[in-house]
């Protein structure tokens, strides 16, 4: 199957449109037809049906699209691996969520840059889902999530465990709201059984350090990683809330079953030693 075609496949997924996609891979509509029509013909089934407005995918098409990632991702992959620097051996990846991705990916970095200079190293930040994903396809060596994920043929590994505690900032004169902050399905459904009639927050924030920063600078209470703000409650800038309940909040490293267990060792033992770097 032509990886051109593959890519062309989601950049009119991505834009929306033939003309638009054309514009993006700097090709003429005419070529990204030709590309999708062999494609289709490939595949036996449609992909896209056409609307003046744009293209809205087919059931075939959604399937295929997950397919064209994972063809687009190996491509890119077999790219790197063969052009490796001298003294190379293999590219190792590691992904993460974003909100897990800061300090611990850093560290990974420095202890494996230190003590595998056999590998090249890639890191990406992306979504769970996509995470796994790409975990399932080889693309990507080892995913770290909050949260396990069942699916067959993956390994979660236990990377620590950790509380999300109640905390409120010491500011004077500062704001005494309580900030929501996404912490994922688990602990929404766990912070509604604890309090099951919240009042509407006036500020929702997804990313934790975002609402660190704001909490600090303009008073205000909310739920976040007992490690992360440590500091801050060792300086006197947040204090913890009394009586709150704590909820769990376990990271794992997930691969698949078929991964190579010699990286898988090496990769293992950088993030042990991040962990510790950044007491968890």
């Amino acid at each position: 199957m032509d990886i051109n075609a593959a890519r062309t496949f989601l950049e009119i997924v991505k834009t929306g449109s033939f003309a638009n996609a054309s514009v993006s891979l700097r090709i003429t509509q005419t070529a990204v037809s030709a590309r999708i029509r062999v494609l289709e013909q490939e595949l036996g089934q449609a992909l896209f049906i056409r609307h003046k407005t744009g293209v809205q995918l087919t059931f075939a098409g959604e399937q295929f699209q997950k397919f064209a990632m994972g063809l687009v991702r190996l491509s890119e992959q077999a790219i790197r691996s063969i052009a490796l620097p001298k003294g190379r051996e293999v590219v190792v990846a590691i992904g993460a969520e974003l909100s897990i991705s800061s300090p611990l990916i850093p560290e990974w970095l420095k202890w494996m840059h230190r003590h595998c200079p056999e590998f090249a190293l890639s890191a990406r930040i992306d979504s769970a889902d996509r995470l796994i994903e790409q975990v399932q396809d080889g693309t990507l060596d080892v995913a770290i999530l909050y949260g396990a994920p069942r699916r067959t043929g993956l390994v979660a590994e236990l990377l620590f465990e950790e509380k999300l505690v109640l905390v409120r900032s010491n500011i004077e004169g500062g704001s005494d709201n309580h900030m929501l902050i996404d912490w994922g399905d688990d602990f929404a459904q766990a912070f509604r059984a604890a309090f099951p009639v919240p009042a509407t927050p006036p500020i929702e924030i997804s990313y934790g350090p975002l609402a660190l920063d704001f909490i600090l600078a303009v008073g205000g209470s909310g739920y976040f990683r007992r490690g992360f703000i440590q500091p801050f409650l060792e300086d006197g800038r947040l204090a913890l809330v009394s009586n709150s309940p704590e909820f769990s909040y376990s990271a794992y490293a997930v691969h698949s079953m078929k991964a190579d267990e010699g990286v898988i060792a090496r990769i293992r033992e950088g993030l042990r030693a991040a962990t510790q770097a950044i007491a968890f």
